[in-house]
């Protein structure tokens, strides 16, 4: 039986060690043009892992640093040690710790923890979703005009044609703002919260979405993938609205189902 308190437990744990590698220096990696990752991420997954390899043996985990670990159930941790590493790097306080189970295609429980402003965010599937056990809702924001939205690009923009830059521009230009805040899991809770609208991202991975999705969901949102197919906690891509303005944006995104 896995308990949310704990998990929570686990995700605090791992933002006290984002804060502390902040405050003494962080050392910087290049996995790729712009995709960096930190000392930091791997503290912070090691710590995460060790613990639910502890707590729950026979789970699965899929974590961004090290990979997919099976197990002998049909529960899959996700883990995000450090959603936002590129802002992390640059001392920009906004990024997060994302830990979410998935059973099967399914994501059951997600926990988004933001060490900066002590903001801990849980959802259990059927149960609701709460910041710091304030019960969470979505906005109720009735058009893309009306909409303040945030969106992600991939550490390929330069070369992808999914980069989502034209998408970005038609909905820049059909509504309030669009803002690219550089940690997924952490803009998909603002949705949850009420203060973002939507957001959208075309190339993402597991662990940056699965969490963050379910979060948008138990705070009655609407959460597909951006050509509007069912969402998948194991996708990469992903648009969550409060519900109301979803049909709207996703014409806006424009992409055909695959």
């Amino acid at each position: 039986m896995v308990e949310l308190d704990i998990v929570r437990e686990i995700a605090v744990g791992a933002g006290e060690i984002l804060l502390q590698k902040l405050e003494a220096g962080v050392a910087v990696e290049a996995k790729g043009a712009i995709d960096l990752v930190t000392d930091a991420d791997k503290a912070s997954e090691a710590f995460v892992v060790a613990e639910l390899r502890t707590r729950y043996p026979s789970h699965g985990i899929l974590a961004e640093e090290g990979g997919r670990s099976a197990g002998s159930s049909d529960f899959l941790w996700v883990v995000d040690p450090l959603d936002g590493t590129t802002n992390f790097a640059h001392g920009l306080p906004y990024f997060c710790v994302s830990i979410a189970l998935v059973k099967g295609t399914e994501a059951v429980l997600g926990v988004v923890y933001d060490p900066v402003r002590r903001e801990c965010f849980a959802a259990e599937k059927g149960s609701g979703a709460f910041l710091n056990g304030r019960r969470l809702a979505v906005s109720t924001t009735q058009a893309v005009q009306e909409s303040l939205l945030a969106a992600g690009f991939p550490y390929d923009i330069a070369t992808s044609e999914r980069n989502n830059l034209e998408p970005f521009a038609r909905v820049s230009r059909a509504s309030q703002g669009v803002r690219s805040l550089g940690a997924a899991a952490l803009d998909l809770c603002q949705v949850a919260a009420g203060r973002l609208d939507a957001f959208w991202e075309l190339a993402l991975q597991p662990w940056d979405l699965a969490a963050g999705g379910l979060m948008v969901l138990e705070a009655g949102g609407t959460v597909t993938s951006c050509a509007g197919e069912r969402f998948n906690p194991l996708g990469h891509d992903i648009c969550a609205s409060n519900g109301r303005i979803h049909g709207e944006l996703l014409a806006l995104i424009g992409l055909q189902p695959r």
